[in-house]
């Protein structure tokens, strides 16, 4: 019987981990790397994604993955970064990920390239850089399964690098960061007054027709190129993400969303993550066994 990759559902968010991303390099030499991506993959500190073109290259083809769509609004873009692997690596130890992101960007080569790494880490007891608790109107229990896990056990992630304009947001005024994001700093409480581009409005999960819901399992990132948040969302289908995404820029009713405000996605990618048989990725959709 095949089973979610638990780290999609577990609870808290880890408090370290890395974002690696491998493009494709040699299709020839793919079976090979698959081979030692399962055995060396430990599903419990890990959650591994297969981008469309990696599956395009094994001639096959999983319902419902695509790449991830450049989404345009009125002074809103939402880029398309899409990357062949993912692989979201966690643990308590940064060291121990760094060993552990060695010894796996060895064992896909030549297929599969490192092409991107970012680390992630827990603030607080899951905190946005701003300050502000996040994923507060996530699913749980079997609502979480039902949300973020597809009826074969496997799953759909929806990635975006977020770059947050720190300085910027903590020069207003704090009713105004309030307004925002739609809920008080001070007690997490949602505003009933909240203007109609406040953040928890925009992306309010049962609102859409059908529900958007999705389980989140955000980051902050920080780095040379900046800070922010590394969104990660679950997705039995990418499309109450993507219902979401639209309805953020603006597509909808022609309201952006107030996180652009300060803060602009500078990623954007798709992937699939396969179920488990007897503890081990089950890749029987993608390559014969």
């Amino acid at each position: 019987m095949s089973h979610y990759q638990p780290g999609i559902l577990a609870k808290p968010v880890p408090s370290q981990a890395r974002h690696l991303f491998f493009t494709l390099e040699s299709a020839e030499a793919l079976p090979a790397a698959l081979d030692k991506l399962v055995r060396l993959v430990d599903a419990k500190h890990a959650v591994v994604g297969f981008g469309e073109s990696l599956v395009q290259a094994l001639g096959r083809q999983v319902q419902g993955l695509r790449a991830f769509p450049g989404i345009t609004g009125v002074g809103v873009d939402n880029p398309s970064t899409q990357h062949a692997l993912w692989c979201w690596l966690h643990g308590e130890d940064r060291g121990e990920l760094l060993h552990r992101s060695r010894a796996l960007e060895q064992a896909l080569a030549p297929a599969l390239k490192l092409v991107q790494m970012t680390e992630a880490f827990r603030h607080k007891s899951g905190y946005d850089l701003t300050g502000y608790e996040d994923g507060t109107e996530n699913p749980v229990d079997e609502a979480a399964v039902e949300a973020g896990i597809a009826a074969d056990g496997g799953s759909f992630a929806a990635i975006q690098q977020w770059r947050h304009d720190l300085d910027g947001f903590a020069a207003l005024p704090g009713h105004e960061q309030d307004n925002i994001i739609g809920r008080r700093k001070s007690d997490n409480e949602e505003l009933e007054d909240a203007p109609e581009s406040a953040h928890v409005k925009r992306t309010a999960q049962e609102s859409f027709a059908p529900e958007a819901f999705v389980v989140r399992r955000s980051m902050p990132w920080s780095n040379e190129q900046g800070a922010g948040l590394m969104f990660l969302a679950f997705g039995h289908s990418f499309e109450a993400f993507e219902a979401q995404l639209r309805r953020m820029s603006g597509l909808d009713d022609g309201i952006v969303d107030g996180l652009y405000r300060f803060s602009r996605p500078i990623t954007g990618g798709y992937y699939w993550c396969p179920p488990l048989s007897e503890g081990r990725l089950d890749l029987s959709a993608l390559i014969a066994v």
